[in-house]
């Protein structure tokens, strides 16, 4: 398996994100057409200075469970879309989760900001190995690894391996 560390000279997904103009999140990113992150959301992400890739969202109280904390489901919604965010410099296209593990580590509530940030431990023909994690200021909430599988589309040539 070779290593695939060139940013994609298109990506598709750009097409589909609007930056943030007022706020908090202003000049962040936010992808739009998916019904269940329009739902879940808004979910935010940004490229920083060295090239990594930073998620956040603010606690509202549509993520928290029957006891106040942010829902476990939130949590690994997040992290997948975390993870399509931390991959973006290598994806060069579509790509579906295929594996995913995680600990819950601490809670949150309403008001706080989860930030996501995680890196790519490997990234070859079809296959994209990752870790990460999301945390609220210095308290570390939850840690994940996952397996991204690019899909192939008509058409559209992918990587060689």
């Amino acid at each position: 398996m070779h290593d695939h560390t060139k940013p994609a000279t298109s990506d598709h997904m750009d097409q589909l994100t609007h930056v943030g103009t007022e706020g908090e999140f202003a000049g962040w990113r936010t992808y739009f057409g998916d019904n269940y992150e329009a739902h879940t959301g808004p979910f935010w992400y940004r490229q920083e200075p060295d090239g990594s890739m930073r998620c956040a969202f603010r606690v509202k109280e549509k993520h928290l469970n029957t006891s106040r904390h942010v829902h476990g489901g939130c949590f690994l919604s997040f992290a997948d879309y975390c993870l399509f965010v931390i991959a973006k410099p290598v994806l060069q296209g579509p790509g579906v989760t295929i594996a995913m593990a995680c600990e819950f580590i601490d809670s949150a509530g309403e008001g706080d900001l989860i930030v996501g940030t995680g890196e790519i431990i490997r990234a070859g023909g079809s296959l994209i190995f990752l870790r990460g994690q999301l945390r609220t200021g210095e308290r570390t909430l939850f840690t994940f690894s996952a397996t991204i599988k690019r899909v192939k589309q008509k058409g559209l040539s992918q990587p060689s391996a």
